[in-house]
């Protein structure tokens, strides 16, 4: 059962940059940052009332961040959700039919697992679940 949004994702070419525009539009620094090597990503978290919007950037050319960036340029890349067990909540979800890109969780940013839905099966959206670890 999805809980809560987690956190929107946005996809940026320069993290630094972005961090200095979002930190004058919340009027504060990032709540967190973080590398994450396994997904081949820098990112910055700014909480806003109990969700977060998470800045992206990545930090390898054939990263799915730095391929989102290629195709579509800086924006919305994804929208995440809280869930309290992830590993079942993927196999209800590939039972309801929809289309996992992977079949078991990773390590996520900021102490989370998680797991994406393709967009071809939301309405072109990139759905990301999360568990707390």
């Amino acid at each position: 059962m999805f809980n809560k949004v987690s956190h929107i994702g946005i996809a940026v070419k320069d993290l630094q940059a972005s961090v200095e525009l979002f930190s004058r539009l919340f009027g504060k620094a990032p709540d967190h940052t973080e590398d994450v090597p396994d997904q081949r990503v820098k990112t910055a978290f700014f909480t806003i009332g109990s969700s977060s919007i998470e800045l992206t950037q990545g930090t390898d050319v054939s990263s799915p961040v730095a391929r989102f960036l290629e195709k579509r340029g800086e924006g919305v890349h994804h929208v995440s959700f809280v869930v309290d067990n992830i590993e079942q909540e993927l196999a209800r979800l590939k039972g309801a039919g929809f289309q996992l890109i992977e079949d078991r969780p990773r390590v996520g940013a900021d102490g989370y697992l998680v797991a994406f839905l393709h967009p071809h099966s939301t309405n072109g959206v990139l759905i990301e679940i999360s568990q707390k670890m």
